[in-house]
């Protein structure tokens, strides 16, 4: 019957998922809990740079709030 195909289908959807999953949270792992930043213009690579200078240590994912640059 139909339904026979579902569990299969389960099983391939799984498979397709998890890699997207495990990479976002690797990433976030990575990345001190925060999400990946991409940089598909030359601002946004401009405004990681900065991010990563004013941090301190050479690191853009750990920012500082404008209260806290010198």
């Amino acid at each position: 019957m139909w339904f026979e195909i579902l569990p299969g289908l389960a099983v391939m959807g799984v498979c397709l998922l998890l890699p997207g999953v495990a990479t976002a949270h690797l990433h976030r792992f990575s990345n001190g809990g925060k999400e990946k930043r991409v940089a598909y213009y030359s601002y946004q690579w401009t405004l990681m740079e900065r991010d990563k200078r004013v941090s301190g240590v050479n690191r853009y994912y750990v920012s500082k709030g404008l209260e806290n640059i010198d």
